[in-house]
């Protein structure tokens, strides 16, 4: 079986690995169709998803296994019956027995999907992050897995707009069901992280970028399952300090990290936060804790990152853990928040995720699905070959994210300078007055 993308094809061994894990991912269908011929096209289309074919669509999917005509392959996105749902609770099984790791992270974000016109379920003229601008498209929320092991997708959502939730004749048209109600991102991705956390999967962390940080129920939710989290929120976010870590007050999250910096109570400390393309991420991290957590034992922390050498560059996270994490933990987990970033250019580059024609509702989960169980059977392949699990995939995102530029640069500045491998505690912005900047007045519940 020739395959695309299979990062391993120049070496015999780890081709042929590639091949009997793909194999194996479609056996793990079998048990899902009824009809033999279903499954057989099934099995096809996910073999096709990882073959040298340009466009993963039905007519080149067909083409490449030896169909006459491509209505098989179609039929396994629109007419067999089969449950999209099962499938992914079988994936999510494969990645936790391959790449489960009680330190994991898992990461929420969207990707775009390009579309024209109106008729595909949910798509709107909305920020397309494929794209760097507003455009027609659809929007999905994902899950992602890091480990040690390797990074891959888990699960998925369509993001539904209100424009189309408020039409049900719209949505009855693609398929969509009546009692799909109207869900923001955040509320899409906390219900694919309860999801996995019920499931049991393994993970210690959860990191977001802003969209689910700013999310005052999303990091509620989280807090009250005792999970440990890392979220960027944007610079003007209220936080509030409280004994022992400060006086009772709330500043924004910009300004109570100044005033810390500025009375030395903290230092930046240089350390890496993962591997990019060309070496480690090396930036400037401070840490300071401002609240105990509800829970004994757990505290809420501001951490800030800075550009080594543009350093008007600023980032700033949430983080809510267990009292005495260190610098370096809450550094790999912001780090890990790109790996999301790489699997989406993985899927999109080697198995297709964005190169379907279906309009539907189904046909959208159940083409999403099998992309990312062909991208973890490859990645496995990798992992068990003893290679990276970071693909070379092809570029096919057109323009970063608007959130995400220069924050996946591959490698600035020197080599860490080696501080204290914790921070040293705050004692509140006492003393700090007269640096302490203007803030805007807080109105909804500090972090």
């Amino acid at each position: 079986m020739a395959t695309r993308g299979c990062w391993c094809v120049d070496e015999d061994v780890l081709a042929t690995g590639c091949a009997g894990e793909v194999e194996a991912a479609a056996a793990r269908l079998r048990h899902h169709f009824r009809r033999p011929e279903a499954y057989a096209h099934a099995a096809d289309y996910l073999r096709g998803l990882v073959a040298e074919v340009e466009r993963k669509n039905g007519w080149q999917l067909a083409e490449h296994v030896g169909y006459a005509h491509p209505r098989a392959i179609q039929r396994v996105l629109d007419r067999y019956t089969w449950d999209a749902a099962a499938v992914r609770d079988d994936l999510r099984a494969y990645v936790v027995a391959v790449f489960g790791e009680p330190q994991a992270v898992l990461v929420v974000d969207e990707t775009g999907f390009p579309k024209q016109g109106t008729h595909s379920a949910g798509v709107a003229r909305q920020y397309c992050s494929t794209l760097g601008k507003r455009a027609n498209c659809q929007i999905g929320v994902f899950l992602g897995y890091a480990s040690a092991k390797g990074h891959l997708g888990l699960d998925r959502a369509l993001y539904l707009p209100q424009e189309w939730t408020d039409d049900r004749a719209r949505c009855r048209q693609a398929g969509i069901p009546d009692e799909v109600p109207f869900r923001t991102k955040p509320q899409l991705a906390l219900e694919l992280l309860e999801r996995a956390l019920d499931a049991g999967v393994p993970a210690a962390w959860v990191a977001a970028d802003e969209v689910y940080g700013n999310d005052t129920k999303f990091r509620r939710a989280l807090e009250a399952r005792a999970q440990a989290y890392v979220v960027a929120v944007r610079s003007d976010y209220p936080v509030s300090t409280w004994p022992p870590f400060g006086a009772p007050d709330r500043w924004t999250i910009a300004a109570v990290a100044a005033a810390a910096l500025s009375a030395g109570v903290v230092q930046w400390q240089r350390r890496s936060a993962g591997e990019g393309a060309q070496g480690p991420r090396w930036y400037d991290w401070a840490y300071l804790p401002v609240r105990p957590g509800m829970e004994d034992g757990w505290v809420h922390s501001v951490l800030v990152r800075r550009h080594p050498e543009r350093t008007h560059e600023l980032a700033y996270y949430l983080v809510y853990a267990p009292t005495g994490t260190p610098l370096e933990e809450a550094v790999r987990v912001a780090g890990a928040r790109w790996t999301i970033e790489e699997t989406f250019k993985a899927a999109k580059g080697l198995v297709g995720l964005d190169h379907y024609e279906v309009r539907s509702w189904q046909g959208w989960y159940r083409h999403i699905t099998l992309a990312l169980l062909a991208l973890a059977a490859l990645t496995s392949a990798t992992t068990k070959g003893g290679r990276s699990a970071r693909p070379r995939a092809r570029a096919t995102s057109r323009s970063a994210s608007r959130r995400s530029v220069g924050s996946s640069s591959a490698s600035s500045g020197p080599p860490p300078s080696h501080g204290p491998a914790s921070p040293p505690s705050w004692p509140g912005p006492a003393g700090a007055a007269a640096t302490r900047r203007s803030r805007r007045t807080a109105t909804n519940v500090a972090a």
